[in-house]
């Protein structure tokens, strides 16, 4: 059975709610026809106005982040719920400018997994090495660390409804692109450590996308790998045209 292919920009603190409602109306006729699933996370304060005009096309839009309670007395945090009243339909949690500028671990990204689920978000759950890792020979370790910490204990039904992203942080923002064989290597070596947690059958289910200086000339050959089903879109999501470029060359060969 073939994964779903995902294409997902995540615009981070970029575009107000006006800005986010302009940007979708502008990408919906750009990406008819695409062959992936075309996600957007948006700023908070943008989900709401982002999904009215996402209303009836087939782009989706979902949230950046999300606190792992319920409800409670978390200044400036925000739930779950909250967030699918707002519009949103996913999540990403554990991106590597949260664990790293705010210090989450893995044991907290598996507790906002666990909500995220309980509360019919769909996770897009990030795990990544940064440069030393990498160079020191670590990246097996680091990444099979951030996978049993995230996601130990849930069950195998919900680890279906779970994406994952790989996003090398030696690579985001830098302009610095794993090359197709590096970031097939670091996919199927996920895929291993999902089938150690899920079984064989469901981590072959599981849909693991590549992020990291995504550009439209680097989207094809990425998806074109055995493994990787799609990428996470940082910096070239936020031009409608480049990030449709990007989705229309994501394509599993046929």
């Amino acid at each position: 059975m073939p994964r779903d292919l995902y294409v997902i920009g995540n615009w981070k603190m970029y575009k107000t709610a006006r800005e986010a409602a302009g940007y979708v109306e502008e990408l919906e006729p750009k990406v008819q026809g695409c062959q992936a699933k075309i996600y957007l996370a948006v700023p908070y304060t943008s989900i709401a106005s982002a999904a009215r005009s996402a209303k009836n096309t087939p782009i989706t839009i979902g949230a950046q982040n999300m606190n792992d309670a319920r409800e409670g007395a978390f200044t400036g945090e925000i739930a779950a719920l909250m967030l699918k009243e707002a519009g949103a339909e996913f999540v990403l949690l554990g991106h590597s400018e949260r664990r790293k500028i705010f210090g989450e671990s893995s044991e907290f990204v598996h507790k906002k997994t666990v909500r995220a689920l309980q509360e019919g978000l769909q996770p897009i759950v990030c795990v990544g090495e940064d440069l030393e890792e990498r160079e020191s020979g670590r990246t097996e370790e680091v990444l099979k660390h951030q996978l049993e910490k995230s996601l130990s204990g849930i069950p195998a039904e919900d680890a279906l409804k779970i994406i994952l992203a790989y996003e090398p942080v030696w690579a985001i923002g830098t302009g610095k692109t794993a090359t197709p064989k590096i970031a097939q290597e670091a996919h199927a070596f996920c895929r291993s450590c999902l089938a150690d947690l899920f079984g064989k059958k469901v981590a072959g289910q599981i849909s693991i996308l590549y992020g990291g200086s995504v550009k439209p000339e680097s989207a094809g050959p990425l998806a074109a790998q055995k493994d990787i089903d799609g990428v996470l879109v940082g910096g070239a999501s936020l031009d409608p045209h480049t990030f449709a470029e990007i989705a229309l060359n994501c394509e599993k060969p046929t």
